[in-house]
């Protein structure tokens, strides 16, 4: 099980080459808006060093890593709800994913003209921002419209959600997003169907210059500073290359795996690991997921039918050297259905066929 990350910006900010970076697909890409007229989707392996250790003593004959699902969509613009632009027919897609990557461009360049004319971060970041609020306010009223005739009738349940829609119509029109709304855990229930985009979380991406990289880049909060154009080419090396080309840079990494950090990390993801026909394989589940309901991630017998579940930390089990004499140890513990699942570890269920 993986997860999916929607990205958005205005045309000319990077998005396509950060696509390519992350996924190292070859998508079109110009130097004039409106290039991407239908959405890119790529799954990017997610790497994970303890599937690396553990394929070492497991010996499996195949390793699975957990993924990201990125869609790229068309760069919004001013009035794009409006139907202004390309990026509006393309939201449908986002909706459908559990986080937005907002991307803002902050890197002068002759040959790709910025849409307003001049760089300004801070500018780019709102009108982006309000497209998505007025996307979301065009959704809520069509909604209102069928809810208020509900509540006229006496229909107690549409009287009850016309409180709460009405609530976020009023935080809408005064430009905030859903997510700012403090709704409690019934009200997003209710409105879940919605599929709003202003409540889903949101990381922001700084495309910087690669005379910025190393820089301390202000102006955005928490923007991650990430370097698209570098981090394309990085895509196209061998490994050996890439560590080398990093180094010029006195980079030790890849910039993007601080958004996938980021994204593990708003989303409140912990990942888990399985070893079973040979086959050692990475999950992912929510912080706090009991471990039926990880299971039921695998197959929906595991959580249907959970008997119980032996449970062992990677760390311990690489440590030992094998799941025999984990067992030896006894390091390998037996949990039942009100565990909490932990990351890092390595589970196997036990289930009623």
């Amino acid at each position: 099980m993986g997860f999916s990350v929607g990205i958005v910006g205005l045309p000319n900010v990077g998005k396509s080459t950060l696509f390519k970076a992350l996924t190292k697909k070859q998508v079109e890409i110009a130097n004039y808006p409106f290039t991407t007229i239908k959405e890119n989707v790529g799954v990017v392996k997610v790497p994970d060093e303890r599937l690396d250790k553990l394929a070492e003593v497991l010996k499996p004959k195949e390793v699975i890593p957990t993924h990201i699902e990125f869609f790229d969509i068309a760069g919004l613009v001013k009035g794009a709800h409006k139907g202004e632009g390309l990026g509006n027919q393309f939201l449908a897609k986002i909706r459908e994913t559990d986080l937005i990557c907002h991307l803002i461009r902050n890197f002068e360049a002759k040959n790709v003209p910025h849409p307003a004319g001049e760089i300004n971060p801070k500018r780019d970041l709102e009108i982006v921002n309000l497209e998505l609020i007025m996307a979301d306010l065009s959704t809520l009223e069509k909604r209102l419209e069928k809810v208020r005739k509900e509540a006229k009738r006496g229909d107690k349940k549409a009287i009850k959600n016309l409180t709460i829609l009405e609530k976020i119509k009023d935080g809408l029109e005064k430009g905030f997003s859903v997510r700012d709304l403090n709704l409690t855990e019934e009200e997003k229930i209710e409105i879940k169907d919605l599929n709003l985009l202003t409540i889903k979380p949101v990381i922001y991406v700084l495309n910087i210059s690669e005379e910025d990289i190393g820089e301390t880049i202000s102006g955005i909060g928490e923007a991650i500073p990430i370097c698209a154009k570098l981090e394309a080419e990085l895509s196209e090396l061998s490994p050996e290359e890439e560590k080398e080309y990093l180094a010029s840079y006195g980079l030790k990494k890849s910039q993007l795996d601080d958004l996938i950090v980021a994204a593990y990390k708003t989303l409140n993801l912990i990942t888990f690991f399985t070893c079973q026909n040979e086959i050692l394989q990475a999950w992912t589940v929510k912080k706090g997921e009991k471990v039926p309901a990880a299971g039921g991630k695998i197959h929906t017998d595991f959580e249907k039918g959970f008997i119980k579940a032996e449970v062992i930390n990677w760390e311990d089990l690489v440590k030992v050297g094998s799941e025999y004499l984990a067992r030896e140890k006894g390091l390998l513990r037996i949990e039942g259905k009100e565990y909490e699942v932990k990351d890092g570890d390595v589970i196997h269920f036990y289930f009623k066929r």
